[in-house]
């Protein structure tokens, strides 16, 4: 069997975003903290509401994916497209940018938890200019699946083993997203494709890998030419797993506009301004 080992391994920075959301950003916080496919990774969590009311009020995007998963708590999204959809708990949001689209997302309560993941993966350059869409994918649609007596699987995209499958992986980047839960003493084996980097990110308890232990917190990036993830936990984990087939293409980034050239981010802006970047 050929196992999978540590890249490299970090803590996220916590910063906020939005009006003022606070979270942990394990990608995205520079242009070396990516992982091809993805641009970003963050991670908000707090049952404090000060650190999530003021939400994220209407903002563009224009390039890329946005895939949004709410552990814990209440989000509404509303886009200029006229779609509104409620997150809840175990949900996921899959918006498309394309060619542009502004929307918004709020909390829709006043206390208590708020917990989840916005991930941002990128689209190849014939792809950008496509329309935007959106879909909301309820928990029902991606029920937690048993993969040993202490562990389990909910697969938000991709294919990890036989019968598990979610079709929104039906694209370029080929993309595998899932969140894994380890009870005590749990060992767990996945095969992921050689041709996908991945990363975990552990968001509660902590994992031992490759003679690591990594704590809450913490992601790490795997190998790619092995097949075999073998992930074990002594005391119980939540585990955040992405992996994605690269682009290979270059990035042009300014803010919400994510294209291959700096003339592409300048007409992005100028559209914007406009008003054009919705035509």
């Amino acid at each position: 069997m050929s196992t999978k080992h540590i890249l490299q391994a970090w803590q996220g920075i916590d910063t906020s975003d939005g009006a003022g959301v606070k979270l942990r950003r394990v990608l995205g916080a520079n242009s070396d903290m990516r992982l091809d496919p993805y641009l970003m990774l963050d991670h908000f969590s707090s049952d404090e509401p000060n650190d999530y009311l003021a939400g994220f009020p209407a903002h563009p995007h224009r390039g890329f994916e946005t895939v949004t998963y709410i552990v814990d708590g209440h989000m509404q999204h509303k886009d200029h497209l006229g779609n509104q959809g409620d997150l809840k708990a175990g949900g996921v949001q899959w918006m498309l940018a394309g060619k542009g689209i502004i929307h918004e997302e709020m909390p829709q309560q006043e206390n208590g938890l708020l917990r989840g993941f916005q991930i941002w993966l990128n689209l190849p350059a014939a792809e950008k200019m496509q329309d935007a869409y959106y879909k909301d994918i309820p928990a029902s649609a991606m029920p937690w699946q048993k993969l040993n007596e202490l562990a389990q699987i909910k697969l938000i995209a991709g294919q990890v083993m036989d019968g598990q499958l979610q079709p929104l992986a039906n694209k370029t980047t080929a993309p595998i997203i899932a969140d894994l839960a380890l009870e005590g003493k749990a060992l767990l084996q996945l095969q992921l494709p050689t041709s996908h980097p991945a990363l975990l990110y552990v968001f509660e308890g902590s994992v031992e890998l490759d003679g690591q232990v990594l704590q809450a917190g913490f992601a790490a990036e795997l190998s790619q030419e092995e097949t075999t993830l073998v992930l074990s936990s002594p005391t119980g984990a939540r585990v955040l797993m992405i992996a994605g087939k690269p682009i290979n293409e270059p990035i042009a980034q300014y803010g919400p506009f994510v294209m291959n050239t700096q003339a592409e981010i300048k007409q992005a802006i100028h559209d914007y301004n406009t008003g054009q970047l919705t035509k």
